[in-house]
């Protein structure tokens, strides 16, 4: 439909041909049908990635390892039994495995294990385990949609801020700042991962994106169209120290973009971010120190409380510094008035003084309380009266009752802690930047619950585990995290490897990647307060980590069951990854674990069935039951038997088309 105001519809109604006018116009009406109001960028070609743990298969890209050719091709067959020698497409001739490597498109299925390579037990045995995967995020990704689906309470995420110069890579290349398409590049890379991320949430789930000035408008519009702009919940600033040129404002700024997966589902929850007042804790300190000092004298403990807060007050909010008295039961107080903020008729009413039973004075506006809820406070103590009825009573309030507020969107807060913080735990410096520990568990504490589920999927140097290992020590917490790192190496580090004859796969080359050189050994020396080199750090974390690499699998195999191994962790993680894991195919042909199940053998259904059955009985049934059949009919037949309400998967089927359908985005 034409539009006399628009410039392109007066342009065209110049034009003599009618025939010419009305096949423009209609052309111009196609366009605007199919455009969307909001972010356009060019979706470049699905990334590709270079795997050099996936063996090497007949059908599967590859490409030379020494990176000597930018060419790939497909392996055609094998030579002879030894597969040692393979011949691939085109003009790629015959090739040795050992000089290839292969490349995997986004938009091709994969069939995802998990390889534990650390476990670290030092917590309780009910306490949930954190995860730590290794491989990259776009397929973990893909890997967590069948095991965290509608799980995730808290998604956390620092990726690259396509700054130009901090080396990101797309398609096995990194990005630099003349890069003309380094914008759209970044913004499919994220988009692509965002769409699965969204799936992971819970309805009251929500997403926080650190970003930096260079992509926060465009992030914003992003999110807009994955979560929805009626989902968008703040957008945090973080005023740092970082330098810059300074030449039109000082210091540099991060942002928080944060966006609930249903802002209905949330605020219906009644599930509100609060946090402590700035101070507090010390203020409480302080108080209890007087009171054990004056031996229980509320006169006394309030005169050394006040010397003590008159030196915290630079520190202090004005709404704490106000709690400046100790009363009876060394409870820090301040006395407040009571007149209502407007005049009232119904709150003019008499009180009388507990000992003359004579009226106080009643304040011009009135009461600040219905005259029933003020009977309810002096019975409760919490009204102050004068020696006599001159004097107007005051409100006791409790800075116990007042320990929380809302959180400011916006904070100071020095960069440096981060970096320095992790050079005390590594004993050397070996990751630019690092986000500081205590700003990420304030902001995880605040909106995540005591028994959330936190995922990082930009992992980096591992802070959000530590922060979230740290947190459950504070508050006796049982929140779990799962953080996905890869093992990139910087750009220049890549270089003078590259310029040494090393490349990606080469041991030398993977001792030095993010994951092995900083993120596995910061958590481990964490979590046991032990170096890798055997120096002391600290006493450690009651806490429970794993460590995996992401490993893919042959789907034959898998279907004809040789995959077991690799895929138990897997159901482990749907499980909740609590408690033991089902590593071994067991004699009896199941196992039922307190938290999920495996029916290996489809004959002893009726004892697993029975297991499940008393489980249930006594009000602890597993969260999931995997019954391993070809047949449809002996899956049906089992899942009868079950008791309902439990999620029951079928494998290997179940988990072979999961992996199918997820390469367009659809669900098990």
């Amino acid at each position: 439909m034409s539009d006399e105001s628009n410039v392109l519809d007066q342009l065209i109604s110049r034009i003599d041909d009618p025939n010419l006018q009305n096949q423009l116009a209609h052309e111009v009406e196609l366009l605007r049908s199919s455009r969307r109001f909001g972010l356009v960028f060019d979706r470049h070609l699905p990334e590709s990635v270079r795997l050099p743990d996936h063996p090497i298969r007949k059908g599967v890209r590859v490409a030379l390892r020494d990176e000597s050719s930018t060419e790939t091709w497909i392996v055609e067959r094998f030579t002879d039994r030894t597969r040692e020698v393979v011949v691939l497409s085109g003009s790629g001739g015959e090739r040795h495995v050992s000089e290839l490597i292969v490349v995997r498109e986004f938009g091709e299925p994969i069939y995802p294990g998990l390889r534990s390579i650390e476990r670290i037990e030092n917590g309780p045995s009910d306490a949930p385990w954190h995860v730590v995967i290794n491989g990259e995020n776009f397929h973990a990704l893909q890997t967590l949609r069948s095991t965290h689906r509608g799980k995730v309470d808290l998604i956390y995420i620092d990726p690259p801020y396509n700054t130009g110069n901090e080396g990101w890579i797309y398609n096995d290349r990194y990005v630099d700042q003349n890069d003309r398409a380094k914008s759209s590049k970044w913004l499919s890379f994220m988009e692509r991962r965002l769409l699965i991320a969204r799936d992971l949430l819970k309805p009251t789930g929500v997403i926080i994106v650190a970003i930096g000035d260079d992509e926060q408008h465009r992030l914003r519009m992003l999110l807009d169209q994955v979560l929805g702009d009626q989902n968008f919940l703040a957008n945090i600033t973080w005023q740092g120290s970082g330098k810059n040129d300074a030449r039109y404002t000082a210091g540099g700024v991060d942002y928080m973009v944060v966006y609930a997966r249903n802002e209905e589902a949330l605020t219906a929850s009644g599930r509100r971010w609060k946090e402590h007042k700035p101070g507090v804790d010390r203020v409480l300190d302080a108080a209890e120190k007087s009171w054990k000092e004056s031996g229980g004298d509320p006169e006394s403990a309030t005169k050394l409380y006040r010397s003590m807060l008159r030196s915290m007050r630079k520190e202090l909010e004005p709404s704490v510094f106000r709690y400046d008295q100790i009363d009876e039961q060394g409870r820090v107080f301040q006395a407040d008035n009571l007149t209502s903020p407007n005049r009232r008729p119904n709150l003019m009413y008499e009180v009388f003084h507990p000992d003359t039973s004579r009226p106080v004075p009643t304040p011009v506006n009135g009461w600040r309380y219905a005259e029933d809820t003020m009977a309810t406070l002096i019975e409760e103590g919490r009204i102050l009266f004068g020696p006599d009825e001159s004097t107007t009573p005051r409100l006791k309030r409790l800075l116990v009752d007042q320990l929380d507020r809302v959180p400011y969107p916006t904070f100071t807060e020095p960069r440096m802690p981060g970096s320095r913080r992790l050079e005390a735990v590594l004993g050397d410096r070996r990751f630019p930047n690092p986000k500081d520990v205590e700003v990420i568990k304030r902001w995880i504490g605040i909106v995540a619950p005591p028994d959330g589920i936190v995922l990082d999927f930009f992992g980096g140097s591992g802070t959000t585990t530590e922060a979230v290992i740290q947190l459950n020590a504070l508050d006796s917490g049982s929140r779990q995290s799962i953080l996905v790192t890869n093992n990139e190496v910087g750009a220049k580090e890549a270089k003078n490897l590259r310029k040494s004859g090393f490349h990606p796969g080469d041991p030398e080359w993977e001792k030095h990647g993010v994951f092995e050189y900083v993120c596995r050994p910061r958590i481990s020396t964490v979590v046991t307060g032990k170096r890798p080199n055997g120096s002391v750090y600290s006493d450690g974390f009651k806490a429970n980590v794993e460590m995996f690499d992401l490993t893919y699998l042959d789907p034959g195999m898998v279907r004809r069951g040789h995959e077991f191994k690799p895929v138990a962790p897997l159901m482990w993680l749907e499980g909740g990854a609590r408690g033991p894991r089902i590593d071994e195919v067991p004699d009896k042909g199941w196992v039922l674990s307190a938290h999920y199940g495996v029916l290996f053998d489809i004959d002893v259904l009726t004892e697993f069935a029975g297991a499940v059955v008393d489980a249930s009985t006594t009000g602890a049934p597993p969260t999931v039951l995997f019954i391993i059949t070809d047949s449809e009919a002996e899956y049906q037949e089992a899942v009868s038997r079950l008791p309902v309400g439990i999620e029951t998967v079928q494998l290997y089927e179940d988990y072979l088309s999961n992996y199918t359908i997820n390469i367009n985005g659809g669900a098990r």
